[in-house]
C-alpha cells in the first residue's frame, strides 16, 4: 500500500489559488491546509470581539481586521487567517492586492476544541516570528477563559500578562489601552461555563 502523494506549492501558487477559491486555506512550507468551519459560540465570541475592538479603535491610529484578512509571516512561510488582528500606524501589505497583512501588533485567536493545542503551541511559535507583534490574545469558545500573552519589548520574552476565567473578570490589552470584560466577550453565547 502506498502513501498518498503530497503536493507542494510555491507561495505564489498558493496566493493565486486562494484568491480564486470559494473556501479559505492556510499555507505552510509548501503545503495547503483547508480550514474547517467554526461553531456557533466561536462565531459569537469572534463577532463580539470584532465589534468591541473595532468600535474602540475608531478615530485612533490603529485598525482591526477580522478573520477574512490573511496574515503572512515571511520568516517561516505561514499564510493564515487569524480571528482578529490589530495594526497600529502604517499598514504593511504583501502586495497591491491589500489582502495580506504583514505587521500586526495584536492577534486574537478564538480557541476551539480542534484548534486549541495548535493555537497555543506551534501557531504561537510561528506568530512569535512577527517583529511587530506585541500581544497574543487567546479566548476560549468552549469555556469562560481569556488570556493575554505580551512580549517584553526590550528582551523579546513573552509572558502571561492578563487572564480571567469568570464573567465578572476582564483582560487588558495594553498596547491599545483596552480592557475587555468577559461578560461582553461571551454575551449571547450558549452553554459556556
Amino acid at each position: 500500500m502506498s502513501l498518498p502523494k503530497i503536493s507542494y506549492y510555491s507561495p505564489e501558487e498558493y496566493l493565486h489559488l486562494e484568491r480564486e477559491a470559494s473556501y479559505k486555506s492556510e499555507y505552510f512550507q509548501g503545503e495547503i491546509f483547508a480550514m474547517a468551519g467554526a461553531s456557533f459560540n466561536h462565531n459569537i465570541v469572534n463577532e463580539n470581539c470584532s465589534v468591541l475592538v473595532g468600535s474602540y479603535l475608531k478615530k485612533k491610529p490603529c485598525q482591526s481586521f477580522s478573520r477574512d484578512m490573511k496574515l503572512h509571516i515571511p520568516a517561516n512561510t505561514l499564510y493564515t487567517y487569524p480571528d482578529l488582528m490589530v495594526v497600529c500606524g502604517d499598514k504593511k501589505f504583501l502586495d497591491d492586492g491589500k489582502d495580506v497583512i504583514l505587521n500586526p501588533v495584536i492577534i486574537i485567536e478564538i480557541l476551539s476544541k480542534s484548534t486549541e493545542a495548535y493555537d497555543r503551541g506551534e501557531k504561537f511559535a510561528l506568530y512569535r516570528s512577527i517583529p511587530s507583534l506585541r500581544e497574543y490574545v487567546l479566548i476560549s469558545s468552549t469555556s469562560i477563559r481569556a488570556e493575554v500573552m505580551r512580549k517584553e519589548s526590550d528582551l523579546g520574552l513573552w509572558f502571561l500578562a492578563s487572564e480571567a476565567d469568570t464573567l465578572e473578570g476582564s483582560i487588558e490589552i495594553k498596547n491599545i489601552n483596552l480592557t475587555l470584560s468577559l461578560s461582553d466577550i461571551y454575551e449571547e453565547t450558549e452553554g459556556i461555563v
